[in-house]
């Protein structure tokens, strides 16, 4: 079997099914929240310790999740070809599953960073206080990009678009940028899957829509590959 490079996207809607509330209901709330008081530089701004709160709250949930049929499917993909996973996603669902090529664009919820100097990293499993500080005696925060920050990574996944032999698009919208730039990144004539159970319609050449959740889909997909 001719080992290809396969990228796979993906959103919100592949850990919707393991339990992850999705990150905006259709009220435009988050738990309650509106998205700016807990997602934005001006929120952190405004009140940490609220911020700080929601984020612990989000931690702790993902502790009680476990990874779903779609993520322990890309891993087997993984077996036997290379697959890289760009996901929107903060949770730690595809490293659970196995996957070992993964780029976070927004960031890690178990992942911390420092408010001086953004490439003092550090893991967190816990909580975050006030008065949590870096090496550097700064406030850690949260290692999440909010809305108004730029993403760090998008240049490392573009580049690894224009890689891909196979791209597969799993439970996200493709209308929130820069992420839903990156199918541009991806060459006309490579092969593309989108699956969702409500999918956009969107112009991408080479596109198969397969109007699954995430678990039935990327079955299908995974199955097709293996057996081609």
């Amino acid at each position: 079997m001719h080992k290809k490079k396969i990228v796979v996207l993906t959103g919100a809607g592949i850990s919707q099914e393991s339990g992850i509330k999705t990150f905006r209901d259709a009220d435009g709330l988050w738990e309650g929240h509106d998205v700016m008081e807990v997602a934005s530089p001006q929120g952190w701004k405004n009140n940490m310790e609220l911020v700080l709160d929601f984020y612990n709250q989000r931690r702790a949930q993902l502790n009680t999740v476990e990874p779903n049929a779609a993520h322990y499917a890309l891993a087997e993909l993984e077996k036997t070809h290379d697959v890289t996973i760009i996901t929107q996603n903060v949770d730690d669902l595809h490293e659970r599953a196995g996957s070992t090529k993964i780029v976070h664009l927004h960031g890690e919820l178990k992942k911390m960073r420092s408010t001086f100097d953004s490439s003092l990293i550090y893991d967190c499993n816990g909580d975050i206080t006030l008065g949590d500080t870096c090496e550097k005696n700064h406030q850690l925060r949260p290692h999440i990009v909010w809305f108004g920050e730029s993403v760090p990574l998008i240049e490392v996944a573009a580049q690894i678009c224009t890689t891909a032999d196979i791209l597969i698009i799993i439970g996200t919208s493709m209308q929130v940028y820069p992420a839903a730039g990156l199918v541009n990144y991806v060459e006309d004539d490579v092969q593309k899957y989108f699956i969702d159970p409500r999918p956009a319609s969107v112009n991408i050449p080479n596109l198969v829509v397969i109007a699954e959740k995430a678990s039935s889909g990327v079955k299908i997909v995974v199955d097709k590959i293996l057996n081609s």
